[in-house]
């Protein structure tokens, strides 16, 4: 039975979380709606390649983003000069073909849809060396400020998570008929948050004081940008509050974050974890940056962001989607994050007012709708 499943490659690379998150996402929606007949097999476009390539593309990414964020900013504005861009195109199109080359003859997939810019280029050419005609989607992961290399060939069926992305595309002179825009991607669990009753044995499970607030520190899967001046500043500061920090892999700030604790017992410290969810349930205001996944699963469970950061030019859009509809607060002074914190809880109006806002966006999970469209789309054939 499971030899007449029609398999569809979702190709991601591991460049931060936001592109395998989406991918396993819709992959394991359609398995449990479709799973008799479909079968979504997650590849990683570098899974072969040489460490060389992997630890540019991968680490170089994670390392930039944390340690010289003015260098990671450059770099994606020169790639934004087309000679550059089509040059890292080539680059990593070198590496990166062979294997995606060989799963596609491997897996003889029904469609392919593509979450990152640097797969375009491979799946296309892959494609027209093998003579193949294979449906493609590819599914733009950043849902308001997109790169240019997203749409370095503008012959295909593309995914977005925003009105504002659309225009882009159509002002580049993409077809309107090949944009298709539906709500973000999150993980499942996000579409419905806790109830009071198991939000407060959430608090009791991690410690919590089910009746203080708490202020939740977190930033994706590689922690926080200036982890330690942020709890610094905040228990430092006469608040009456609990703090909970998520380090994620930043063992340098993780280890910071433990030091201060012998200090400061209300502080919480964890590592990388795989309870995201509940910790956002249980929290009341989230200082973050401006990763997409993490602000709209925020968002989701109706808590109040507090963003302290973003990455230029990539998070712009982001940032300004949650500043603009004052869903929540932009302040890169880390320093007047005590008063936020101070206003936000003390005075309940001024709280509702951004939880009002963010109810009135009726924002929705698009995993299921993402999925039903491409199981039903044609996708771009090359």
């Amino acid at each position: 039975m499971s030899e007449q499943k029609q398999k569809y490659l979702f190709l991601y690379l591991r460049t931060g979380g936001g592109h395998l998150a989406p991918a396993r996402s819709v992959a394991k929606y359609i398995t449990e709606q479709h799973g008799e007949t479909i079968e979504p097999v997650l590849v990683d476009g570098l899974a072969e390649a040489k460490p060389f390539a992997r630890y540019v593309i991968e680490d170089g990414y994670r390392l930039l983003q944390a340690k010289a964020k003015w260098y990671y900013e450059f770099l994606y504005a020169t790639n934004k000069f087309p000679p550059i861009g089509y040059f890292n195109v080539a680059a990593a199109n070198f590496y990166i073909k062979p294997y995606i080359r060989k799963r596609i003859m491997e897996e003889k997939p029904a469609k392919i849809v593509i979450f990152h810019f640097f797969l375009i280029a491979p799946v296309y050419q892959a494609l027209k060396e093998l003579g193949l005609s294979i449906p493609v989607v590819t599914a733009i992961t950043d849902p308001f400020t997109a790169h240019p290399l997203w749409f370095q060939n503008k012959r295909q069926q593309f995914i977005v998570f925003s009105e504002r992305l659309k225009q882009h595309c159509l002002k580049r002179g993409i077809p309107e008929s090949s944009v298709n825009v539906f709500p973000f991607i999150i993980d499942e669990k996000f579409t419905v948050s806790l109830s009071a009753e198991m939000i407060t044995e959430v608090r009791t499970r991690f410690g919590f004081d089910p009746k203080k607030k708490l202020v939740l520190i977190i930033g994706g899967g590689d922690g926080i940008p200036h982890g330690k001046s942020i709890l610094n500043n905040i228990l430092s500061a006469p608040l009456s509050v609990q703090v909970a920090i998520v380090c994620g892999k930043n063992k340098e700030l993780h280890a910071e974050a433990l030091e201060l604790k012998k200090q400061f017992p209300e502080l919480s410290v964890f590592g990388f974890v795989d309870f995201v969810y509940e910790l956002l349930n249980a929290s009341d205001i989230v200082i973050t940056k401006c990763g997409a996944s993490t602000i709209m699963e925020i968002l989701m469970m109706m808590k109040v962001p507090v963003i302290i950061d973003y990455l230029w030019e990539q998070e712009l859009g982001n940032m300004e989607f949650v500043r603009d509809n004052q869903l929540g607060i932009f302040e890169r002074n880390i320093s007047k994050l005590p008063i936020i914190i101070s206003r936000l809880c003390t005075d309940e109006p001024y709280y509702t007012s951004f939880v009002h806002n963010i109810e009135a966006q009726h924002l929705r999970n698009g995993t299921g709708s993402v999925g039903d469209f491409i199981v039903s789309s044609a996708g771009t054939t090359t």
